[in-house]
């Protein structure tokens, strides 16, 4: 796999209202264990839409794991221009410092947001150009905007050979409570 497409869970749809959320760094490390293994089969670019939430989580990791794998890159593909325009300062800024450290940034419609074609024909695109999904969504959990991801990587796996990696939260559990563990 040379390019994988990473989302997940928004924050507010993990009830996670801000950058210091206890659960935040256990969500990134389980990013990264996956990351890790894709990096050591090949793995050459991430790529996200830039959702604040795990998108962006999936960009910091990305940014530290360079260090160690200077060949790695980084896209940020949006469905819109302007999609963080009613986002809260704090995030834009966080969004705005994801970009700047990207290693390629666009939208695939150069207008604002018209309508949820503009979604579809984003994800059609990251489909189209990535070899896998590493998706954190919890399938057993509430209905929540992964699972339409999930269904389109499914469609796809119906016709090709494309691989699903999921985070659940029983991974993050088990992160959360080895970290426990090791500090008693």
């Amino acid at each position: 796999m040379k390019s994988v497409w990473v989302t997940g869970y928004r924050a507010h749809e993990l009830q996670i209202y801000n950058d210091k959320h206890q659960a935040i760094p256990y969500i990134k490390q389980a990013i990264k264990q996956h990351l890790f293994s894709l990096l050591d089969d090949g793995l050459e670019w991430i790529i996200t839409c830039g959702q604040y939430g795990t998108d962006l989580w999936a960009c910091e990791v990305a940014y530290e794991l360079k260090v160690d794998y200077p060949h790695l890159q980084v896209a940020i593909i949006a469905a819109f221009n302007d999609y963080a325009a009613d986002w809260k300062e704090d995030r834009k800024q966080f969004l705005a410092q994801m970009i700047s450290q990207a290693d390629y940034y666009t939208s695939t419609s150069n207008r604002a947001y018209e309508g949820p074609w503009q979604f579809k024909a984003r994800d059609q695109l990251l489909l189209r150009r990535t070899d896998g999904l590493l998706l954190f969504y919890d399938e057993e959990a509430s209905v929540a905007s992964p699972r339409y991801t999930l269904q389109q990587a499914k469609q796809k796996q119906d016709t090709t050979d494309y691989p699903i990696l999921l985070i659940s939260f029983d991974t993050v559990q088990s992160l959360i409570e080895d970290s426990h563990q090791q500090i008693d």
